[in-house]
């Protein structure tokens, strides 16, 4: 996969903040007309003192939960750590992996923000726009916004709201185990992140692809 070049790296804070800004009127909310038959996750890791930063893509075929295909990435980090601002720290490895792939995935879920940000644009929605396929942002914890706690069940979920806007869902994926919060990347919609999530997710807390890319990505740092 080749991604679409929106901007150089090498930014400065207040450059960083503009594209952000600039790519969140891009993000595109439609719904995906096709079940998906094959998805990826991505997440990231960090050498022990910190200068690498590692990727994994993993890919699943969603029918048995079987792992297609994997990749990995490293490069030096190249943006310091800014809350708001870790796509730009984590992206570029992200895109390596992605690169490498020699399969297409229907949907990337992304360990870390869709437009559950600041200023609507988290690394789910920026690699997104970078890809142009359907992202979802599914994380272990809050960035913004607030929210009722859904209930106890598997499938229970809450609207996550900010300044009235809803930006995404509180999802429980498992019956009695904490929540993940869940929104929309690019090219898809709420109920689409959603549903895809919950049918990914089998005995864990995090769907399979995420759970599986980090574990992938957790080896590539120790190699």
């Amino acid at each position: 996969m080749k991604p679409i070049k929106l901007h150089e790296w090498d930014l400065s804070y207040k450059e960083a903040i503009e594209i952000q800004r600039r790519l969140a009127s891009q993000v595109r909310f439609i719904a995906i007309k096709k079940k998906p038959k094959i998805i990826a996750g991505l997440d990231c890791a960090f050498s022990h003192d910190g200068k690498r930063i590692f990727a994994a893509a993993v890919v699943i075929d969603t029918s048995d939960f079987s792992i297609i295909e994997t990749t990995t990435a490293s490069r030096k980090v190249g943006f310091p750590y800014i809350p708001g601002l870790l796509s730009f720290r984590e992206a570029p490895a992200c895109i390596d992996a992605i690169e490498k792939l020699k399969n297409t995935p229907d949907v990337f879920i992304v360990d870390g923000q869709g437009i559950a940000h600041p200023r609507r644009l988290g690394i789910a929605s920026h690699i997104g726009l970078l890809i142009d396929k359907p992202t979802i942002g599914c994380a272990k914890s809050r960035l913004i916004g607030t929210f009722e706690e859904p209930g106890s069940k598997k499938g229970s979920h809450n609207p996550l709201m900010d300044s009235g806007e809803e930006i995404g869902a509180i999802l429980r994926t498992r019956t009695d185990v904490k929540p993940v919060y869940v929104s929309v990347g690019h090219n898809c919609s709420l109920d689409d992140a959603i549903s895809i999530v919950l049918g990914c997710t089998t005995k864990y807390r995090l769907p399979e692809p995420s759970r599986l890319a980090h574990q992938f990505v957790g080896r590539a740092k120790l190699a």
